[in-house]
């Protein structure tokens, strides 16, 4: 069967994180060491409850509520140019991904709340993962030779059970382009449909005759 990633196959699962008590000069060098943007604030028991980014250090260290210069007079924002702990700084509450999410779910999500990353929360809320938009671009960015692969075993093979070079596949940059014969015309968007769900395919181009046994 057609195998979909989660986000439990993308996500890092070696976050750092802060706790609400946590210095700013700490956050500022934990940060910058780790070269990320943006980390999770976790309580005791490990669960997020806001998230600290490297706009929130930039207010701080300008002391200015927004370094652009916007929204001056926003008592929030001149708030976290005051702050002194992590749990001053961060934006909250904190919208999180499951891992079993499917990568365009995610994705979904990422631009509904227009943030570059989710942190990833088990059935308790507890923290085991953060997911960013370029951990879902590598899903996508695969081989021409691997997206003919899975068309050829999964989709032909395994699930339809066509003969083997009943449909000719090419892909190239993604477009998958299928030429033969398959043995029902309801067939032909079934075919479509299944590559369509593989993941690194952005399109098909179906040119699929429908020939019945005799």
């Amino acid at each position: 069967m057609l195998y979909r990633h989660t986000v439990g196959d993308v996500m890092t699962e070696d976050v750092v994180t802060f706790r609400p008590d946590t210095p700013l000069p700490e956050v500022a060098a934990l940060m910058d060491a780790n070269d990320i943007v943006a980390a999770p604030v976790v309580d005791d028991d490990g669960a997020p409850v806001g998230v600290v980014s490297a706009s929130d250090v930039l207010r701080h260290e300008t002391g200015m509520p927004d370094p652009q210069g916007q929204d001056g007079d926003d008592e929030r924002s001149w708030g976290k140019a005051r702050a002194r702990t992590a749990g001053a700084l961060m934006s909250s509450p904190v919208f999180t991904a499951r891992a079993d999410w499917t990568i365009p779910r995610v994705a979904r999500e990422l631009r509904r709340r227009h943030v570059k990353q989710l942190p990833v929360v088990d059935d308790d809320g507890l923290l085991t993962g953060i997911v960013t938009r370029s951990d879902l671009l590598d899903v996508f960015i695969r081989s021409d030779a691997e997206i003919r692969d899975e068309v050829e075993q999964d989709v032909l093979g395994d699930i339809l059970g066509l003969d083997e070079g009943a449909v000719a596949v090419e892909v190239r940059d993604g477009v998958v382009t299928l030429r033969g014969d398959v043995p029902e015309p309801r067939l032909v968007p079934v075919v479509v449909g299944l590559c369509q769900g593989i993941d690194g395919v952005a399109a098909v181009d179906a040119r699929l005759a429908a020939v019945r046994a005799g």
